[in-house]
């Protein structure tokens, strides 16, 4: 495919927002992509390069694989030597808004992990992870902005009544666990998320299980 587009940076000057800000990219079903404002601001293409494409009214896009719509009305697309190592959800389709927010973190203290953890603990990457791959569907102690999946830890995480081995393969193809005719996740092949960071994301889920909050 090839785009009309504007480069994000472009779209982005001016504003001087905190040092973790991020651009919160929400979509047409409620997906919302927590998106660092460094990273779309780059313009180095030794590194990877934020655009926003926009979809023409008269050629419309066509529809995206096993969808019966198009990613427009716009899509963040990425080129550049580094754009392999964009992550899949950094990748949101029919948009609808942009809007600057603080650090999912800041914003939502709830998806923090225990504070007297060290820096190198891998429940920390698990959690960064998850607010990648995770939070633009999921919401966890109610904290997230997105609604299209279930919380993962409101009224029980999913740690607690599937085996980790299960919890895996839904993640990684949840087809091969359960299907049902609403299903949404399409899971993550093996260049989106790897068995290792798979199994971060679940440790940080058990991690998570002691520290369900009622409130965000």
């Amino acid at each position: 495919m090839s785009y009309r587009a504007v480069p994000l940076a472009a779209l982005l000057v001016g504003l001087n927002p905190p040092a973790d800000t991020v651009i919160e990219a929400i979509a047409l079903d409620g997906f919302a992509a927590q998106l660092p404002f460094d990273l779309l601001t780059n313009t180095d293409p030794a590194k990877a390069v934020a655009w926003l494409a926009v979809e023409p009214v008269d050629t419309p896009w066509p529809r995206l694989p096993s969808k019966t719509f198009s990613a427009g009305p716009f899509y963040v697309v990425w080129t550049g030597l580094s754009a392999a190592t964009i992550r899949s959800e950094q990748w949101p389709y029919q948009l609808k808004r942009l809007e600057s927010q603080p650090s999912p973190v800041a914003r939502w203290p709830a998806l923090d992990v225990d504070p007297a953890l060290p820096a190198t603990d891998p429940n920390r990457a698990g959690l960064a992870l998850f607010v990648t791959q995770c939070l633009p569907c999921h919401t966890l102690n109610g904290a997230g902005a997105s609604a299209v999946g279930p919380d993962l830890n409101r009224p029980m995480n999913p740690t607690q009544y599937m085996t980790r081995d299960g919890l895996h393969a839904l993640i990684r193809n949840p087809k091969s666990v359960r299907t049902w005719p609403a299903q949404q996740m399409d899971g993550f092949t093996p260049d989106q998320m790897s068995d290792r960071e798979i199994d971060l994301i679940i440790g940080y889920l058990t991690h998570m299980a002691a520290r369900r909050k009622d409130n965000p």
